[in-house]
């Protein structure tokens, strides 16, 4: 059975100015995947108000077709759907896409949310859920993936090469020897994190603060899916050994040496 929602009274619409931008943000279309008609027209209100445009699809395939279109700032998807389910859709998504994806999932059920992360989703919200929670992750997993957009001085892009690592934070590029990476934002941020403090123990609060941009709940394991999969894709170093170093009970490590 759907769970019920008690979304709170929205706001107003935000004013525009002149240039046709909203007095935070021009506007984000985003696509909602969700068999829940309820659902997807509380979130269209909800987030109206909050500079965002949804439009939202019942199935699955359609729901696919639109993700691969390119129109969309982020995408928010459910695990159960008619037609293909939320899994597949995001596997296809991300062999061709790198749009951040936002999956929810059954409350309680950690298998779901883990298998979303491996499989390249930004982050997860379970259902039932706050919609001040989902939002919060819409805007930090939006900051992750355009760093700057929102600042009126934003730093001039780092490019930054370590040892076989290259990493272009103009372009949101990155490289290592002779291979391009295909990264998610939350694996670019990562990688960024670690080569600007090689050799250094970081801890996972620090990480999932700095990163996912929201504090550590127990028994949350979504930081250390994103570094097992940023480890997966860098692959060993030049020397053979692991990059990426877990640090039990504390956090992780970039190993220094394993760049020379």
């Amino acid at each position: 059975m759907k769970a019920r929602y008690q979304f709170p009274a929205v706001k107003p619409p935000m004013k525009t100015s002149t240039s046709g931008e909203s007095s935070q943000w021009a506007v984000k279309r985003l696509l909602v995947i969700d068999d829940d008609v309820e659902l997807c027209e509380l979130l269209a209100e909800y987030l109206l108000p909050e500079g965002f445009r949804v439009e939202a699809v019942q199935r699955g395939d359609g729901g696919l077709e639109r993700a691969l279109s390119g129109e969309f700032a982020l995408i928010i998807l459910d695990v159960m759907l008619p037609r293909i389910k939320g899994y597949e859709v995001l596997r296809r998504i991300r062999a061709q896409s790198q749009t951040p994806v936002i999956m929810l999932t059954a409350r309680g059920e950690e298998v779901d949310r883990i298998l979303g992360l491996e499989i390249g989703a930004d982050d997860y919200v379970p259902k039932p859920f706050n919609p001040r929670e989902l939002l919060a992750r819409i805007q930090a997993v939006l900051r992750r993936s355009s760093p700057g957009a929102n600042d009126l001085n934003p730093p001039a892009p780092v490019h930054v090469i370590f040892g076989d690592i290259e990493l272009d934070e103009g372009r949101r590029v990155a490289r290592c020897g002779k291979r391009g990476l295909e990264l998610t934002s939350v694996e670019f941020e990562l990688l960024s994190s670690f080569i600007r403090a090689p050799g250094q123990v970081i801890e996972r609060e620090e990480l999932v603060k700095s990163v996912l941009g929201r504090e550590l709940s127990p028994f949350d394991r979504s930081i250390d899916v994103h570094v097992s999969n940023l480890r997966r894709k860098l692959g060993p170093a030049p020397d053979g050994e692991e990059r990426i170093k877990a640090i039990r009970s504390v956090g992780y490590l970039f190993i220094r040496d394993s760049v020379k």
